[in-house]
């Protein structure tokens, strides 16, 4: 206890405190006492002004430029999302136009309900009707497995992504479930129609899509729905979503509208007759 009661009355140390009085007595503490070192300080000191006052001049002159080139930029996009807006709706007026011009020439070669069933199932025309709509996006945390590598064709990783052979499989689902004709991201499926990937984009007939992506296909909407829910490939999905994070939902509706597929051209098989074998 002595040595703690030593400790707390005399808490600065002997050599402290003579090591202090010396530095005092020669001047070392504080502001600088000499003509040289008080010269020293006062340049150091505008030195660094004028490096703080050189730096906010620079920066107020560069603002205005740099505002300028950001209303350029934002002017310059905003012209080209109007000129892309006209040109997306002259390709829907063309895309009608060419179903249009398509569904006179089924009906002139022969049937018309025919003809009306050969363009819904080929995607030459636009259809409408009950079905069911199906959206399917990434996880919230999506990414990339720990080999870098997305699902491999023996199992799955652990990527969140959405990838071209899950849509394959929805699609492929959808149809064996009965559904009559299917889009996705308003892009009409035909049987010449191929889902590929390009890096981590969905390309489908090499036009790229961005998640959500929004399934819908026309058919029997509550038998659709409840024969793809029951499907392997409905079961696939559901593995996506239970052990990936992959977000489904699926909806009937009452009235679905999709577009025809564009650059369909549709022909029909004639018989031969025994007129012209002979």
């Amino acid at each position: 206890m002595s040595l703690l009661t030593n400790v707390m009355d005399h808490s600065l140390d002997a050599g402290y405190a003579e090591a202090a009085e010396r530095k005092k007595a020669e001047g070392g503490g504080g502001l600088p006492k000499t003509l040289r070192a008080k010269l020293g300080l006062a340049a150091g000191l505008v030195l660094a002004a004028l490096v703080v006052t050189v730096g906010a001049a620079q920066a107020r002159v560069a603002a205005p430029a740099v505002a300028k080139e950001r209303e350029e930029l934002i002017d310059r996009i905003e012209e080209e999302t109007s000129a892309a807006d006209k040109l997306e709706e002259s390709i829907e007026k063309l895309r009608g136009d060419v179903s249009a011009r398509q569904r006179e020439a089924l009906e002139k070669n022969g049937d018309s309900d025919r003809s009306d069933l050969v363009g819904v199932l080929s995607g030459a025309v636009e259809v409408h009707g009950p079905g069911v709509k199906l959206v399917v996006d990434d996880a919230k945390d999506a990414g990339t497995g720990g080999d870098g590598q997305p699902r491999g064709t023996s199992g799955f990783s652990d990527t969140g992504r959405v990838r071209d052979r899950d849509m394959q499989r929805v699609v492929n689902g959808l149809w064996e479930s009965g559904a009559e004709a299917i889009s996705i991201n308003g892009q009409r499926l035909t049987a010449l129609s191929a889902i590929r990937a390009a890096g981590d984009a969905i390309l489908v007939d090499n036009r790229p899509l961005v998640p959500p992506y929004t399934v819908l296909a026309v058919g029997d909407g509550e038998g659709l729905s409840s024969r793809f829910q029951d499907s392997a490939d409905g079961f696939y999905l559901h593995a996506l979503q239970e052990n990936y994070g992959i977000r489904t939902a699926i909806s009937v509706a009452d009235d679905l509208k999709l577009p025809a597929a564009p650059s369909v051209i549709v022909r029909t098989a004639q018989p031969i007759t025994e007129k012209e074998t002979s």
